[in-house]
């Protein structure tokens, strides 16, 4: 998708952890709607097993993007921790 394109653009850019979780989860996304689809419509998978391909990829997808949300927040205490993020 164009999302999962422009992400990991920006992470390649960055090099932001962030980023690059941010592009594998929509990736996740992206590829488990179509997973899903492709498994019931081409596959001959029953709806209900495609669709639970589909709700793992979303699932996991999720997670992935809320991970993002915060890894850059562990990797800033982190450096305070340390002291590299003061100007002491």
């Amino acid at each position: 998708s164009v999302l999962t394109y422009l992400s990991y653009s920006a992470f390649r850019r960055t090099n932001s952890r962030a980023l690059r979780a941010l592009a594998i989860g929509i990736g996740l996304l992206t590829l488990g709607a179509l997973l899903g689809g492709v498994l019931h419509q081409f596959a001959g998978i029953t709806l209900e097993a495609s669709v639970s391909v589909q709700s793992v990829f979303t699932a996991v997808g999720f997670a992935v993007m809320t991970y993002s949300l915060f890894v850059d927040l562990a990797t800033e205490s982190d450096r305070t921790r340390s002291g590299e993020g003061t100007d002491d």
